[in-house]
């Protein structure tokens, strides 16, 4: 089972390679916001700890918790965005550790794939037999995102410049999967990385 890391900027279109991945090779992917949010339910790794250090004033009333008014309470605090990312990061990378090893087991996955935006910040590089680097040019990122998401240009070039560059990915990646035009080349381009110049 090879464990593929894949991360890149805002915009580069990630979540298209996962679909790729996921749809012609089966690919078992894990997206690590989505398993945060998981992972924060009533019952989960992260629940109890957060209310712990939050209070209950960041619950519906259902007891789940309200992720809108956690996010604006840590959206401008420094400490307190720290202290939940102490919380979730480490639950979500446990969870993982422990998922790979019964994906081992089971032998029934292929390509174990885990994407994140901060997955070279977050240590994933040990967990990873490689890691995939998705770049698309600064414009193209926000021509996209100004056409998907609204908002203008200042916007969106002020949220990337606030990203890990591109000479950080670089440096940190094993491999470049060019995905600013024809979705063929994109597509070849993740079949060789797989399997070479095999045809599967």
């Amino acid at each position: 089972m090879r464990i593929i890391g894949i991360t890149g900027g805002i915009g580069t279109g990630k979540s298209t390679i996962l679909h790729l991945l996921g749809d012609k090779y089966q690919a078992y992917i894990v997206e690590t916001d989505k398993l945060a949010h998981q992972l924060m339910m009533p019952g989960k790794q992260a629940y109890e700890k957060i209310v712990k250090h939050f209070g209950v004033d960041v619950l519906f009333e259902d007891g789940s918790i309200d992720r809108g008014k956690l996010g604006r309470l840590v959206f401008q605090n420094e400490t307190e965005l720290a202290a939940l990312n102490a919380i979730v990061h480490p639950a979500v990378k446990q969870y993982i550790l422990e998922d790979i090893e019964e994906k081992k087991k089971a032998g029934t996955v292929n390509f174990y794939v885990i994407e994140a935006a901060l997955l070279i910040e977050d240590g994933y590089k040990a967990i990873c037999d490689e890691i995939w680097y998705i770049y698309v040019e600064k414009e193209e990122r926000i021509r996209r995102l100004i056409a998907g998401r609204g908002g203008n240009r200042e916007k969106w070039e002020s949220v990337i410049n606030n990203q890990s560059s591109e000479e950080f990915y670089r440096e940190n990646c094993n491999q470049i999967v060019e995905n600013g035009g024809d979705i063929q080349k994109t597509a070849e381009r993740i079949h060789h990385l797989l399997f070479g110049n095999n045809m599967a």
